[in-house]
């Protein structure tokens, strides 16, 4: 507990929150921000509610923006034909960072779980397949995490695409197993995606 009004105390709590920071990192980034008011504090406020008030799904892929379709999907130069499957927006944004990847993208919004009652309609994989046959893809990547249940759900999207003739790739070298692509550099990324294989 610190010293500070309810206000600032509300503010620590809610940063403590927040993925990678406990109650300490909380607190010392609150105090950062209230001595750097003009500088941190205020443009942080206002660049949190503009997205507060504008962020949502894109309707296509399930990507995070300020408008019903993202930047990726908007962009007809996008429309290679590749279409990479990531489990996560985050996972989605580590592709980008990565800057080898030029087709689109399809965010399932999890993973197949059993034991939390995930199947295919929790997530977007009917979805999957409408876009497979609306749209000229030639190549479905999934990219997704090398876990057990990114596997499975992996498996079942292949299985489920098959019928379809459509080239079905994972992920290869690079990506060890249990690891997630929100934490891997850009050049494990870049390698993994230039090395994928047929599933």
């Amino acid at each position: 507990m610190t010293q500070g009004s309810p206000e600032i105390e509300r503010l620590i709590e809610l940063m403590a929150r927040l993925p990678g920071l406990g109650p300490r990192s909380a607190r010392r980034a609150v105090l950062q921000l209230i001595r750097k008011r003009g500088a941190l504090l205020v443009p942080l406020a206002e660049a949190m509610q503009a997205v507060a008030a504008t962020a949502q799904e894109c309707v296509n892929c399930g990507n995070i923006g300020t408008d019903s379709l993202c930047g990726i999907c908007g962009n007809a130069a996008r429309a290679t034909g590749e279409l990479c499957i990531v489990e996560d927006v985050a996972d989605l944004w580590a592709m980008e960072r990565a800057h080898v990847f030029k087709g689109r993208y399809h965010v399932l919004g999890g993973t197949l779980s059993a034991l939390d009652s995930v199947g295919p309609e929790e997530l977007r994989i009917p979805r999957l397949v409408e876009r497979i046959r609306e749209e000229s893809i030639s190549e479905v990547i999934l990219a997704l995490n090398a876990t057990i249940d990114g596997l499975t759900t992996a498996h079942y999207i292949a299985e489920q695409i098959e019928p379809l003739g459509i080239r079905v790739t994972s992920l290869a070298q690079g990506v060890p197993i249990g690891g997630e692509l929100d934490y891997l550099d850009e050049g494990t990324i870049t390698a993994a995606l230039r090395a994928r294989r047929a599933l």
